[in-house]
């Protein structure tokens, strides 16, 4: 049921050949443009064309790799089921306005109908011709509304039964993409856990940690000063000790003069 829904939407938006596509990627993932080409019987460039009008829809998404030996990037591909079957509803329930649109307008209005030309007019239209049809001049008949609405109210009943499906089928899809986002975060926080019990944070790397721990002692060891400060600094405190010793041999001097003076004065 779900591939007859897809297979539909592509069928619309793009064209009939392209709905084969849909069997070859449904329940798949990354499945290779060369590949699909061969399955469907065209060439690349008719694939690649296929698939890039789906990708602007967003029905697939892909990724790309570089072949080592050829040099050129391959793309392979997938097929966004929820999207689809989005797409596809949306669809049917614009389809379901215009019907039931029609059929309103087919109850409460009359039409006439001109059987040369085969042209279907409204009654305003008619009243304004005269009751007499604008190209071969001919009277209008009266239309049977009644095989119109009852033609409508098929296609409606029908519609509104293949809305449920497809609103089901949904469900479904939806369903599943929430179970593998429950199973991501799962073992996204398995890792998180066993990387605790290890001693090591989340998103820290142990050679990031080495290089941290490496700068830290660097900063805490004490700054070395150049070698032609400390002799600076070692000169100047030889100069200081030489004038501080003559100084003192100075004062040493002076103070002898002067007990020499004293006692002279003394004897005298």
């Amino acid at each position: 049921m779900q591939i007859k829904f897809l297979k539909s939407i592509v069928e619309e938006l793009i064209n009939k050949p392209a709905a084969p596509i849909v069997g070859l990627l449904i329940g798949k993932k990354d499945i290779n443009e060369f590949l699909i080409a061969k399955k469907l019987e065209l060439t690349i460039n008719q694939t690649r064309n296929i698939l890039y009008k789906l990708s602007d829809y967003g029905l697939v998404s892909f990724i790309r790799k570089k072949d080592k030996r050829k040099g050129w990037y391959i793309y392979f591909w997938t097929l966004n089921v929820h999207q689809a079957l989005n797409l596809l509803e949306k669809k049917l329930k614009e389809e379901l306005e215009q019907l039931e649109s029609q059929l309103k307008n087919r109850k409460e209005k009359r039409h006439y109908f001109c059987n040369t030309c085969s042209i279907e007019v409204t009654e305003e239209v008619a009243l304004l011709n005269n009751f007499t049809c604008s190209e071969c001049e001919e009277i209008y008949k009266l239309s049977d509304n009644m095989q119109f609405i009852n033609q409508l109210e098929k296609k409606i009943t029908k519609i509104k039964k293949e809305i449920v499906l497809v609103s089901a089928e949904k469900e479904k899809e939806e369903e599943k993409l929430e179970k593998k986002k429950a199973k991501k975060i799962k073992k996204a926080e398995g890792e998180r856990k066993a990387k605790r019990k290890r001693g090591k944070k989340p998103g820290k790397k142990p050679k990031e940690k080495k290089i941290v721990k490496k700068k830290l002692k660097k900063l805490k060891k004490p700054v070395k000063k150049p070698k032609k400060i400390k002799k600076k600094k070692k000169i100047e405190k030889k100069e200081t000790k030489k004038s501080k010793k003559k100084i003192v041999k100075k004062v040493s001097k002076l103070l002898g003069k002067f007990k020499k003076r004293k006692n002279s004065f003394l004897n005298v």
